[in-house]
Order: structure tokens, then sequence, then C-alpha cells
């Protein structure tokens, strides 16, 4: 039987630890049959040879920039087929001034809330607040969320700005403060998938960092993701 192929490119922010974080799928991908290649910068986007053999594309790129060749030999190996996944701010806080990147992703990452005044530290824990990840009813029936219950994180809670050609399988609501600006609650979508061309894209928004990852939801959730988004899953 013939391998698929995992393609894993990882880097920007070290914040967001791509290395440790990606590790944690490998030997699952693996243990579903993937070959897999790893590759610290996107450059590699604009090898079309080496794009048309990959399945799966597993990005974890904080920020960074992008250029217009690779951009568009990601764009076209989705359009062509390959999926196209990934979590936190590896996908949706990637290449932030590239409109043709935000386009195929369809969400962006603009904040975290961080804790009220008084319980600020000065560390990294500032912005890690509890929240609940809601399922949609479109996710209680959807392969990647089906059987999961709404479930509690402390973590980032992610506010993306999106676009109605998601399928959302999952929000999160930000209250209304008096500590900030907005004056009534704010639901973004936490989770999600995209039809873009042949492709499909799937987008988890947890995931900060290896623990959050490790979370029997965030995990589920995201192994479900990396099989559905591949190249090749029967719908």
């Amino acid at each position: 039987m013939t391998s698929r192929r995992a393609l894993i490119v990882r880097g920007g922010w070290a914040g967001h630890q791509p290395v440790e974080t990606t590790d944690v799928f490998v030997p699952f991908l693996e243990g579903n049959g993937y070959d897999i290649r790893i590759e610290e910068s996107s450059e590699i986007y604009a090898d079309a040879a080496a794009m048309a053999e990959i399945d799966l594309i597993v990005q974890s790129v904080t920020m960074s920039e992008i250029s217009g060749a690779a951009v568009r030999g990601l764009r076209d190996a989705v359009l062509a087929g390959t999926g196209f996944a990934g979590w936190h701010g590896g996908i949706v806080d990637s290449y932030r001034a590239n409109s043709d990147y935000l386009q195929l992703v369809g969400g962006q990452f603009v904040k975290h809330p961080a804790k009220a005044q008084d319980q600020i530290r000065g560390d990294g824990a500032d912005s890690f607040l509890p929240h609940t990840i809601d399922i949609t009813d479109l996710g209680r029936d959807h392969e990647i969320t089906r059987g999961i219950d709404d479930f509690a994180l402390t973590t980032e809670q992610y506010w993306v700005l999106h676009d109605d050609l998601n399928d959302v399988l999952a929000t999160t609501t930000h209250p209304a403060r008096p500590d900030q600006p907005w004056h009534r609650p704010v639901t973004s979508p936490a989770i999600w998938t995209r039809l873009w061309g042949a492709g499909r894209v799937f987008v988890a928004t947890p995931g900060h960092d290896p623990e959050v990852l490790r979370d029997a939801n965030v995990r589920t959730v995201v192994e479900r993701g990396l099989l559905w988004a591949s190249r090749g899953t029967s719908t």
C-alpha cells in the first residue's frame, strides 16, 4: 500500500514552540501511514514538484513573512487537493501582511484578551483565561467533533476575524467586561473547516503550547482534523 505523505512546516515566533508542538503529532501521523517531511521554511511551498507529492500540510509558523512564490505554491497545492491544517498562531497568525494567505485560511487572529489589570503578574499566564469551547450544531454531526461535548480550557482565548465560507464546528465567547472596550459578548470561531478547490483546510485555535495540545479534547479534535483534511479522505 502506498503511504500518504505529510509535510510539516514549522518556524516563526519561538513562543509557540513550533518544534515541540508539531512533534506531539508526528507519532500519530506515522501510525496512520504517513511518510513525514519536515521543513523549517515556507519556501518549500514554491517547489511545485515537491508539493505535488504532498497529501497533507501541517503548518506551525507564527507571524513571519512569506514570498509571493511560496504563497502561490501553497494555494495551488490546496486547490489541487492537498490538505492544509494547523492550530493556534501557527495557522491563523501566520503571514499577517499577505491577503492571499488570509483568504485561503479564512481567519486571522487579532487578540487574546488578558486578565483584569489587578490580576496581571507580568508573565505568560497573564493571557490565560478560563473559557469554554462550544460545539455548534454543525459540529455535533461532523466527524471531527462528533461525540465531543462543550469543554473548558484555561489558556489563550483567540479573538478571530473570519468570513462565512468557514464551516464552524465550535466557537468561543468573549464576555463583556467593565475593563474592556466591547459592550456585549463577542463570539469567535474556535474550530472550523473550509473547502478550497479540491482541497480541505482545518483550523483549531486552541494550541498555545504542548500542554494544551495534549488536552484530551483538543488532541482528539486536531488528530481527527489532520486526517479529515488530508487528500484522499472520503466525505
